[in-house]
């Protein structure tokens, strides 16, 4: 009997998860492209491997959202949006420390989720994974930009019915399973059923410029990375770059498998139970990913020689009271209003520019004007302050803009692929403090 299907709310949204074993640890399937939790957990196939799973662990399933029996979206899903399905699908089961395990496509969005939440994340694992999926000058692998398209659009042209036939693919399905006729029908079964066809090919073409190489270095937690020696996806060498930006983490390799999970499942299981059972503690929660944003306002001098100081300390407490409303609204964190400046922190990175944004229409109601730069990387919590390049990079970015001005690092525009906004390129700069130097980009459209 298949386990029953729940839902989560996050946001507005509601997420499928679904719970499987009763384990005395938690760990969090995080899917690849494919995902259908009722069809999944009917068949024989996913059942066997998570099954197993469930003997040591408590497994917890949940469709993203956009594919399988969750919500969609009226637009693609970003992975600041992924990463809040994993901690709601995790508050509605309970579940307050898990190891994240992301399959596939579901490699980014753990990444980020470890990054950025360790306190609630037991250990990272990750299977046939990869930072970024297209190639560009500093990533040699995968397809470029065109050559994904093309393929996207042969995609569609087929009705997204793959050639399981193909040399690739028989690579990617592995000795296991590409021979076998039930197993084949299924999958391209379980490929209709993820997403519509529409949604699905807004997710590839969002996959194309996701990017999380910028934040690897920030995940703290244990992390393990498996790989099969014959996956196409995930090569040996793709494997090697990925375990040398994730500080401490551990490399394991099995010979003779494709890039899918289920076929090399007999080998990696007891591999995964060793480590889910036996990992090293937790590490200190002081030290994640961040998004900072800094603000100040421009011309302030001038105003208060205009005004004077009185009028001036009335209309800048005027100005932080509305701040304040705006952090709240999209879950900021003061940390500092020094002067006419403010340093906060987010969880996310589309909720920073959003909330940057507010902040200078909010300076303009009131005749003042702003100018914002953000950075998402590695913050050290320090009591009530926070530290790190991460702090120093933001203000910096921030020194460059003009007033009404929202300015971010490529890291922050490659975390919001999908989001809806648009960038215009300000020029690669050394800054102050900065060992090398940063592309900047403005923000010019509103998600």
């Amino acid at each position: 009997m298949a386990p029953t299907v729940l839902y989560a709310r996050s946001g507005e949204l509601q997420i499928a998860y679904s719970i499987l074993g009763a384990g005395p640890v938690d760990v969090v399937w995080c899917a690849g492209a494919m995902s259908h939790l009722q069809g999944q957990l009917a068949s024989p196939y996913f059942r066997q491997m998570w099954d197993r799973l469930g003997t040591y662990s408590r497994l917890i399933l949940f469709d993203r959202r956009g594919s399988g029996m969750s919500d969609r979206p009226p637009g693609v899903a970003t992975l600041e949006e992924r990463i809040d399905d994993i901690r709601a699908v995790m508050d509605a089961a309970q579940s307050e420390r898990a190891h994240i395990f992301g399959v596939s496509e579901g490699g980014q969005m753990a990444s980020l989720f470890a990054a950025t939440y360790p306190d609630r994340t037991r250990s990272l694992i990750l299977w046939g994974t990869r930072p970024r999926w297209t190639r560009t000058a500093d990533y040699p692998w995968g397809p470029t930009d065109e050559q994904a398209e093309r393929a996207l659009e042969e995609s569609v042209a087929n009705g997204w019915r793959p050639d399981l036939t193909s040399p690739f693919m028989r690579r990617w399905l592995g000795p296991r399973y590409r021979d076998d006729p039930v197993f084949l029908e299924a999958w391209a079964e379980l490929g209709q059923l993820s997403m519509t066809p529409a949604a699905r090919a807004a997710q590839e073409r969002m996959n194309r410029i996701a990017d999380v190489r910028g934040v690897l270095s920030s995940i703290r937690v244990p992390t393990i990375i498996l790989a099969g020696a014959d996956d196409p996806v995930m090569p040996p060498e793709i494997a090697r770059d990925l375990v040398a930006r994730i500080p401490g983490a551990r490399h394991v390799q099995f010979e003779g498998h494709g890039h899918l999970l289920l076929g090399a499942w007999d080998e990696v299981n007891e591999t995964i139970r060793e480590w889910v059972t036996q990992a090293a503690a937790p590490v200190a929660a002081d030290r994640f990913l961040a998004t900072v944003l800094f603000v100040d306002l421009v011309g302030s001098t001038d105003r208060v020689v205009r005004i004077g100081d009185t009028a001036w300390r009335d209309l800048l407490g005027r100005y932080y009271a509305a701040v304040r409303r705006d952090l709240a609204v999209y879950g900021g964190v003061e940390v500092d209003t020094a002067g006419d400046g403010l340093l906060a922190h987010f969880d996310g990175p589309g909720r920073a520019i959003r909330c940057a944004m507010a902040i200078e229409r909010t300076a303009a109601a009131l005749g003042l004007e702003a100018r914002a730069g953000l950075h998402t990387g590695e913050v050290e919590r320090d009591g009530g302050a926070i530290r790190g390049i991460a702090v120093h990079l933001a203000a910096r970015v921030g020194a460059l803009a003009g007033a009404g001005e929202v300015l971010v690092s490529s890291t922050v525009r490659e975390l919001v692929a999908g989001s809806g906004f648009s960038f215009a390129d300000r020029g690669t700069h050394t800054l102050k403090g900065i060992p090398e130097p940063r592309q900047v980009l403005a923000v010019e459209a509103p998600a």
